[in-house]
């Protein structure tokens, strides 16, 4: 078996081989399905997915780019254009000044983006964005103070398009990074999301219809000839949540159209920063998330019974949308629906035809991020003011109520609906007690993952969250988990088992390292790393380099993130191979100079190989970046004493 070393080594030079491309029908763009589509490519011209990503246009910007200036925490940018090109310059808060030429636009109606090209083949997403309703400029973060090194700055790797964007705002997208020389030669079929980033390549497609002999592909596909068959109201939702979610992407760019999305992305969990302790939209979390936890997803609701297909809207107007289904004549489609009347001043108990009367407002309570744009939650849950106490999550009651309290909400809930379903008991208090305390929540926990009526995301968090709690709890309850029919369930498991010794949960990370879907495998082999070589088992040992293998086909496609040179000092720490982890954590600080916990860990890493003298010198660049952080200023007292 290779040495753990070497494996390392070979991962920090972008050695690893994610496998040969698999032989797929050839892309051909959507001006070649118009002639036969008329009626979809109607719908889905203008649509937000047609706008996702667009070459600039001066017309787009109604009074923009007309020589004015936006000042903002000592940054200046100044809009012109000359003839058809349009044009920033950027006075930076440290004096610095560049001109750019607008590349291109993303996004649409509410807001646009500028992607701007700051080296041959880097496009960075800028902070200053246009107002389309006000027909103005503003800062996308106003209250952050971002200064050119930050790596939140707009030119930072936060803001990448290339790595960051890209992937969901164009059509056959590879991003390619090249690490050696830290550059993005990025490619893509077309930019904006056209036909086949949803229905796939459509090469064999027309071949079928033209009645051309097909050639011989290594991918399945459907009597149509594409790579999915979006009839399957499965396969067309995991379809859009590749690009709705929040997820951990496997892949240089866009997989293939048809790809399970646990063989693709790894689904962000309800983490703390990202999601409330009961569930509820905190972070930009793009709806996958929070649909998944809705009575909806799990009575066979998908994303096509409430939105078109390529326009990209609702399929009705305001509460019209809600009442095809939840109305006195129900809807034949979805059989266990209480068939009552919802759209009445007797259920909302609000003025009818007002605001407050939407169903949207108490059910999908909405989020404002980039200042101006509204994201509405998608689990569609029951207001539960009453839960306040317990979660610390917001209400949809005094949302609107501000004036009000969470008290006075709660009240009038119980007197509305004295037999309603807010006396339920709720996982989120189950998971809030998990984020306070794993230790003492681990039964309730684990109780909690074994209750199959429960959201699979759900279940699969409170396995996340177990933790060190998970040490109280028998190793078979854990690893009985990996026989759940979803994945999230099983990934979930293999977090709650890394935190077992090597000794009894070697037969279960085993199992899991050969999970049919790779989200679990990743999963499996992350947790099989995180221990020492001297701790693992002769079994664990003999599937170190499968485990490397697995998660260096991830990594090798993030190396411009820094998170990814972070975890790979990480198991670099663990195989005590101190020059690698030394090299992938001055990658790490390189691409973000403000995370302070790889600069804590450099320099130690640092004074272990080099002596102190050496490592107060990284600790100095450490502090120049982040002045206040307390890691940092403990360690320049040790280094003092």
């Amino acid at each position: 078996m290779l040495r753990i070393q070497l494996i390392i080594v070979c991962l920090l030079s972008c050695m690893i081989n994610a496998g040969a491309t698999a032989e797929v029908p050839a892309y051909l763009g959507s001006a070649a399905c118009v002639d036969c589509h008329e009626s979809a490519t109607e719908q889905w011209q203008g649509s937000h997915h047609a706008e996702a990503w667009r070459q600039p246009d001066a017309g787009l910007f109604l009074n923009g780019f007309e020589g004015e200036e936006f000042t903002h925490d000592g940054m200046t940018a100044t809009f012109w254009r000359e003839g058809a090109v349009l044009r920033v310059d950027v006075v930076e808060k440290d004096g610095s000044e560049a001109q750019y030429t607008v590349h291109s636009v993303g996004g649409t109606d509410p807001l646009l983006h500028l992607i701007l090209e700051t080296e041959p083949g880097r496009l960075q997403s800028f902070d200053v964005a246009w107002d389309v309703e006000n027909q103005s400029w503003y800062h996308l973060y106003p209250d952050q103070d971002l200064p050119p090194e930050d790596g939140y700055h707009w030119s930072g790797s936060y803001k990448n398009w290339n790595g960051r964007c890209a992937e969901c705002h164009a059509t056959g997208f590879e991003k390619n990074y090249d690490f050696q020389s830290r550059s993005y030669s990025s490619s893509q079929v077309e930019i904006g999301v056209g036909c086949e980033a949803c229905h796939g390549p459509g090469e064999a497609h027309v071949a079928l219809q033209s009645d051309v002999a097909l050639k011989q592909y290594s991918v399945e596909l459907t009597q149509d000839g594409f790579t999915i068959d979006m009839s399957q109201p499965q396969a067309a939702m995991e379809q859009c949540a590749g690009c709705h979610a929040r997820r951990e992407a496997f892949e240089n760019g866009n997989p293939l159209p048809g790809t399970a999305f646990a063989d693709a992305y790894s689904l962000a969990l309800l983490r703390p920063g990202t999601y409330h302790a009961d569930g509820q939209i905190l972070d930009e979390v793009y709806v996958y998330g929070s649909f998944l936890q809705s009575k909806m997803h799990q009575r066979g609701v998908t994303c096509a019974n409430c939105h078109t297909a390529h326009a990209a809207d609702t399929i009705a107007e305001g509460n019209a949308i809600c009442t095809q289904c939840h109305s006195p004549a129900g809807n034949p489609d979805f059989p266990t629906l209480t068939a009552v009347q919802y759209d009445s001043p007797a259920h909302h108990f609000h003025p009818a035809d007002g605001e407050a009367a939407q169903c949207v407002n108490c059910h999908m309570a909405e989020q404002t991020y980039m200042g101006i744009d509204g994201r509405r939650d998608h689990s569609f849950r029951v207001p539960r003011p009453d839960m306040v106490w317990t979660t610390s999550a917001p209400d949809a009651c005094t949302n609107c109520h501000d004036d009000r309290t969470s008290s006075w909400a709660a009240d009038r809930v119980a007197e509305w609906y004295p037999d309603g379903r807010w006396q339920e008991p709720h996982y989120g208090a189950i998971l809030s007690s998990g984020r306070d305390n794993p230790q003492n929540a681990a039964p309730a926990l684990l109780a909690l993952a074994a209750d199959i009526e429960q959201p699979n995301l759900v279940r699969a968090t409170a396995l996340w969250l177990l933790g060190t709690g998970a040490d109280s709890l028998s190793i078979q309850e854990i690893g009985a988990f990996l026989e759940d029919g979803d994945p999230l369930v099983r990934g979930g498991a293999v977090s709650a088992l890394r935190q077992r010794a090597p000794l009894v949960s070697a037969p279960y990370l085993i199992k899991a390292l050969n999970d049919d879907t790779r989200s679990v495998r990743v999963a499996a082999a992350r947790a099989i790393l995180t221990h020492t070589p001297d701790r693992l088992t002769p079994e664990l040992q003999s599937q170190v380099g499968v485990a490397y293998r697995e998660l260096g086909s991830v990594i090798a496609n993030q190396f411009d993130f820094a998170e990814a040179h972070l975890q790979l000092g990480g198991y670099a720490l663990i195989a005590r191979n101190y020059p690698a982890a030394m090299q992938a954590l001055s990658e790490a600080v390189r691409i973000d100079p403000q995370n302070a916990q790889a600069w804590a860990t450099l320099v130690r890493t640092t004074e272990a190989v080099n002596g102190r003298e050496a490592a107060r010198g990284v600790l100095k660049e450490g502090l120049a970046r982040n002045p206040n952080d307390p890691r940092l200023l403990e360690l320049a007292r040790i280094f003092r004493g």
